[in-house]
């Protein structure tokens, strides 16, 4: 799951499916036709853009 925990095991949805896993990563890369690492990078910059307006 561990995207969402923190855990590092970010292939095991420890039982959730509802947790973020490089799975849940590779579908939606898949659904907007990029790379999981295209969809990765998008992520970061949308979770610092996000992240800097709470401070």
């Amino acid at each position: 799951m561990c995207y969402t925990c923190g855990c590092g095991m970010t292939a095991d949805d420890m039982g959730d499916n509802r947790n973020i896993t490089d799975k849940t990563i590779a579908d939606a890369a898949e659904a907007a036709e990029i790379t999981p690492e295209e969809a990765m990078q998008n992520m970061l910059e949308a979770l610092k853009k996000k992240l800097a307006k709470k401070k």
